[in-house]
């Protein structure tokens, strides 16, 4: 696998002929109203540099990279899929549903759901339907800490003997009443451990207070304003819709979500969510270890590039398999990508690879 990995980290920074975009005419590529297609270099990016990144993608295995969509000043530029993938094509990028129930829980306090991200998560988990606290420590557990993945709850999705890990609670039949079951290992806010927990309490806490399906809620208020019409989001037989993940949708449809965070929330000029939401989704809020990552927002990671002496500072939704969603506010630059290399770890090196390439085509004065 290793030499998989090397040998298109090397491919992708070697010299090839170019290779063109598709012709705009495609008759699976209509116009979109919202979404004006316009050329790379109208944006200031180059041609050469994205139909090499093309070429590259469809002549190095192995074959599971599915499409590349890119959003340069609210212009369509690249949208391009590949191993028998097309716009339609829905797709599951896993993990970064998380960042989609991030938005979710912004409309939700911008409707009076919730109040704020300071509130305690026993505000929305009354007795009886649900167990109370064992120890004032699970008390002090705020939304907030739920959204930075510092609950304090013993759920470490990256250490199998964790007692909170998913595999533990996703067939239960009270999700709830397991993680607040969980012994607390740290104070709330202490630090970031990565689990499924923590956006599984978010889902909730939509789905009490919506008293709608997380996925129904999700169509209503944020897929449909959005023009997107195909998906697909796992709704457990319990009846509750999976917060963390499992939520199919096309490379294109993935990229509008991040066009709205580079919007300040708002799409075709109606406030899908408030900006001030966005911004506060956006924040650091933890400095974190990961080998792609510096930090990490509200279920949104944060990342520095340096290019060619240049550093873009960027947030990024990111999915199992080399599903990421990457935004770089100072560029009015969105980048989709979809991947089915699941469980593959060349999967998240490959779509970081491919976004560095993008940042390559931009033309500076």
């Amino acid at each position: 696998m290793k030499d998989i990995v090397k040998i298109f980290i090397v491919a992708l920074f070697a010299s090839t002929s170019c290779m063109g975009q598709s012709n705009p005419a495609d008759k699976l590529k209509q116009p979109i109203s919202d979404l004006p297609r316009t050329d790379l270099t109208s944006v200031k990016m180059s041609q050469d540099t994205i139909a090499k990144l093309i070429q590259l993608i469809n002549t190095n295995p192995p074959n599971d990279f599915r499409g590349l969509v890119v959003i340069k000043d609210n212009k369509l530029v690249v949208e391009e899929y590949f191993n028998t993938y097309w716009r339609e094509t829905i797709h599951d990028i896993r993990s970064a549903g998380k960042s989609v129930t991030s938005l979710l829980l912004g409309i939700a306090i911008d409707k009076g759901l919730v109040k704020s991200t300071e509130q305690s998560i026993y505000d929305f988990f009354p007795s009886p339907k649900f167990i109370q606290p064992k120890t004032d420590g699970h008390k002090d557990i705020k939304i907030k800490h739920l959204i930075a993945m510092s609950s304090g709850l013993s759920a470490d999705d990256d250490n199998n003997n964790s007692p909170g890990g998913t595999g533990n609670w996703l067939t239960e039949d009270h999700w709830v009443n397991f993680a607040l079951s969980l012994p607390m290992i740290f104070s709330p806010g202490q630090k970031f451990v990565y689990n499924d927990i923590c956006p599984m309490l978010v889902g909730a806490i939509i789905e009490e207070t919506s008293g709608k399906k997380l996925s129904d809620f999700a169509k209503e208020n944020l897929f449909s304003p959005l023009g997107i019409r195909e998906y697909y989001w796992y709704t457990a037989p319990n009846g509750s819709t999976v917060p963390m993940g499992n939520l199919y949708l096309s490379t294109l449809d993935f990229a509008k979500l991040g066009q709205l965070v580079i919007n300040k929330g708002q799409w075709k000029g109606k406030k899908i969510v408030s900006p001030t939401w966005i911004n506060e989704m956006s924040r650091k809020q933890l400095d974190i270890d990961n080998p792609f990552a510096n930090a990490y927002g509200y279920f949104w990671w944060h990342s520095t590039k340096n290019i060619h002496g240049k550093k873009y500072d960027c947030i990024y939704a990111s999915g199992n398999g080399g599903n990421v969603l990457f935004v770089v506010p100072s560029e009015n630059l969105v980048v989709s990508l979809t991947s089915s290399a699941y469980g593959q770890g060349y999967g998240h090196y490959r779509s970081r690879n491919i976004f560095e390439y993008v940042l390559k085509s931009l033309i500076k004065d």
